[in-house]
């Protein structure tokens, strides 16, 4: 086992090796990997992203885009025979087609190449010549991402953390029917009840995401695929021990089973050789569903930066022997918003980043916190309620496809107090409420050379691989 992880080690950095050579001498390539807490939008910002990377009007604050160091832009085909093609070509005309709607979130890994032709500004720029650069977007699902902790934990730590967790606020009522199964860790194993416990712990897994908390793990319960009704998705935290042959001790071995044949094969195949990475984040969602959700993302906040730090601790430098180089999270619908609210969204994510960091010990990235909309799909407008003058925002709701006006809240300049009241267990917001609504995407007549509009895609580009194509 030892020899086999040490080969597998050598072999990994060889392929790292090989390919940093190649990329220097001939075509560099940046790996960015895309992943979305619930209900984020990843395939929409995905989507929008490329369309306004191939016409790039609205790309004002990208740099290569904004000078002409980028010369062109093209799709080709993946560099991964193995991996599905992201569906760019279909979810852009959902988005954009006579009756826009919003396309179907993928469920598994997929992969898409973009390719520039760059021509750099610099002092050596016209000895050199242009360049082809390529951009491989890696997209997963953000539950994938919280399987990571998993890697440092035993079966009995995760069930005592699982088991703690489903004892707090609603998360409690949702845990009644999985909790109330009367199961004997010490008896033999009975197939039947041990589906019926991971039956049970999945429907308190996913009505958790409906409720708008972020730490739903292990992920691939909520997105099976070929797994559903596998030993390796059938477990669930036990309290307790048992010995060889009792439900507890094949629960422990389906656990490490996960870890081993889940978890591990997805960051050794597809991840490893990410460099730079945006975290998709519905902070608006988690602030209407109330403190308990706000404090809920500020721990898979703390979750995946434990997972990207550095250093000999770091789950990812034991597993991988490197680090992301930059990371983005970004809250996503800013378009729910006035533009005069986007400081303090912004202020809301840097202040819940700032503690995971923080906590997390982080080093060794750059990493950053933005406010934006993949797609925009209001319009602003002001309105008067009760003689008040409110920044409000109008567009067609996705139920009953009318126009309407959503005022979602004032959200406070220094979001200190928001923090302090989701950390102290708070049921409800002591004062302000925060609305939402769900639009759909508006009509749009584009312009010759522009992509579909949007708030701050260009700034998310350029922090994210903006350096590589000046």
């Amino acid at each position: 086992m030892v020899l086999g992880n040490i080969a597998d080690r050598v072999g990994r950095v060889i392929e790292r090796t090989s390919d940093s050579v190649s990329e220097a001498l001939f075509e560099p390539v940046i790996r960015l990997g895309v992943t979305g807490l619930s209900r984020s939008g990843k395939t929409v910002f995905i989507t929008n992203l490329v369309a306004n990377l191939l016409d790039r009007g609205r790309m004002t604050q990208l740099i290569g885009a904004l000078d002409g160091a980028i010369i062109s832009a093209y799709l080709q085909p993946q560099p991964d025979d193995t991996l599905p093609r992201f569906e760019y070509e279909k979810h852009l005309s959902d988005m954009i087609g006579n009756t826009p709607k919003w396309p179907q979130s993928t469920r598994s890994i997929s992969q898409l190449r973009l390719s520039f032709r760059v021509q750099g500004t610099g002092i050596m720029s016209g000895v050199r010549g242009p360049r082809t650069v390529h951009l491989d977007i890696v997209d997963y699902p953000g539950e994938w991402l919280l399987d990571l902790p998993l890697l440092d934990q035993t079966f009995a730590q995760w069930s005592e953390q699982s088991l703690a967790l489903a004892g707090v606020g609603s998360r409690a009522e949702y845990a009644t029917d999985w909790l109330a199964i009367d199961a004997d860790v010490d008896a033999p194993l009975d197939e039947v009840v041990a589906q019926n416990l991971a039956r049970a712990f999945t429907t308190y897994l996913s009505n958790c995401r409906e409720a708008g908390f972020s730490a739903c793990s292990p992920g691939r319960f909520l997105m099976p695929g070929d797994l559903a009704g596998s030993p390796a998705l059938t477990f669930a935290p036990l309290a307790g021990s048992g010995g060889r042959g009792t439900l507890y001790r094949e629960f422990e071995r389906r656990f490490e089973a996960y870890k081993a044949r889940v978890v591990k094969p997805f960051f050794k195949d597809h991840f490893s050789r990410i460099e730079r990475q945006i975290v998709l984040v519905d902070a608006l969602g988690a602030l209407h569903a109330g403190p308990q959700a706000v404090h809920d993302l500020r721990g898979a906040m703390v979750d995946i930066l434990n997972c990207f730090k550095t250093g000999q601790n770091g789950i990812l430098s034991a597993l991988l022997g490197k680090s992301v180089e930059r990371i983005l999270f970004a809250s996503t619908k800013a378009d729910h918003l006035h533009h005069a609210q986007h400081g303090a969204l912004t202020n809301i994510m840097d202040a819940l980043l700032r503690e995971a960091k923080d906590r997390a010990d982080f080093q060794g990235s750059t990493t950053q916190s933005l406010s934006l909309a993949s797609l925009r799909t209001t319009v602003e407008e002001v309105i008067t309620h009760d003689g008040e003058t409110l920044d409000a925002v109008r567009g067609r709701l996705l139920d009953t496809g009318k126009d309407a006006v959503m005022y979602a809240g004032e959200l406070p300049d220094d979001p200190t107090a928001l923090l302090q009241t989701a950390r102290e267990g708070a049921q409800k917001w002591l004062a302000d409420d925060y609305a939402v609504m769900r639009f759909s995407p508006a009509k749009i007549a584009l312009k010759s050379g522009d992509g579909p509009p949007h708030i701050r895609l260009d700034r998310a580009a350029e922090f994210l691989f903006g350096d590589k194509l000046i």
